[in-house]
């Protein structure tokens, strides 16, 4: 089931296309990447569908519905840039922000004890949000997003300003959140957390989307043929023994153990190539190096600004 689509979004400010003919659909109870570089158009697309603003042209469907106000007491945000008043208490302005949401004052109360008690904050609810340190203010954040239990989860970099171990303990509570029925679309730069994290990710550059699909699924589309070779035995010989099948890119090794790195040529198979070098050498392990999120990233985009500056040129 798709809990939201978004079919042909255009968004303009001025002479400025933030948003040019973008189409995506995000599955229910998974973990969605919104990807792209600064100024990609990522943050205009959230504020669409928080209806902070509206789109020129397209719509948007939130579980086969068109959006519509009814529908933002299902969504939680939370922004890249916080947003806590300095002067409240934190109890205070959780119990507050909860009610936003619609949620009863007594039931917010409840819960806000279990979420504070949960993250070892409990101490915290007579304080002054100005006392607490910005990771202090996010896990308070995160904590009133998440309360009202929301169908959709929208999170801006949500690991910004965590130590490792908070970072961790955000992690497993995106996890959590998904086993027990959201959806979280998740906005990063951070590439080592798409791979951990996410299920589907859309890549958007200069206010188009440039690529989508399933993480694993894209990883494998970008596999480039390259392995990793651990081997002990005699490099010429097992350089000699790749022929034309494979090219030997980089080694490192003491004149008995090497480490190699070979690309695969033509239609060459790995096990053919296992073949071919068994005889000669022992091999210790045999890995296919295949691209990460973040190579996946730089790679696409940096294709992209090529191509639109080529097509600049000849036009």
């Amino acid at each position: 089931m798709i809990i939201l689509s978004a079919k042909n979004i255009v968004k303009r400010y001025a002479s400025h296309t933030a948003l040019n003919d973008i189409s995506l659909e995000i599955p229910s109870q998974s973990i969605f990447g919104l990807l792209g570089p600064n100024g990609a158009g990522k943050t205009s697309l959230i504020r669409i569908i928080n209806q902070i603003t509206g789109p020129d042209s397209g719509e948007l469907f939130f579980e086969g519905e068109k959006l519509a106000p009814k529908h933002i007491e299902q969504i939680g945000y939370l922004p890249e840039e916080r947003g806590l008043y300095k002067k409240m208490e934190v109890g205070e302005q959780s119990l507050y922000l909860a009610q936003l949401k619609g949620m009863p004052k007594a039931e917010a109360k409840k819960k806000l004890k279990y979420w504070f008690e949960k993250f070892e904050i409990d101490t915290w609810w007579h304080k002054k949000v100005e006392e607490l340190s910005k990771g202090m203010q996010q896990k308070v954040q995160f904590i009133v997003t998440v309360l009202h239990e929301p169908k959709l989860l929208i999170l801006d970099e949500p690991f910004s300003g965590f130590d490792p171990i908070n970072a961790n303990l955000i992690k497993n509570e995106i996890l959590n959140l998904k086993k027990q029925g959201s959806t979280i679309l998740f906005s990063t730069h951070n590439m080592g957390s798409v791979e951990e994290l996410c299920d589907d990710i859309a890549l958007i550059n200069k206010s188009k989307k440039i690529l989508e699909g399933s993480v694993k699924d894209i990883r494998k589309q970008f596999r480039s043929n390259v392995y990793e070779i651990d081997f002990t035995g005699n490099l010429m010989g097992f350089t000699n023994a790749l022929w034309t099948g494979a090219e030997l890119l980089e080694y490192v090794g003491d004149g008995k153990q090497f480490k190699v790195r070979i690309k695969l040529i033509g239609k060459t198979t790995s096990n053919e190539l296992l073949q071919s070098v068994i005889p000669v050498v022992e091999i210790h392990s045999f890995n296919e190096i295949i691209p990460s999120m973040n190579d996946i990233f730089i790679a696409k985009v940096n294709a992209e600004t090529i191509d639109g500056a080529s097509k600049n040129f000849t036009e």
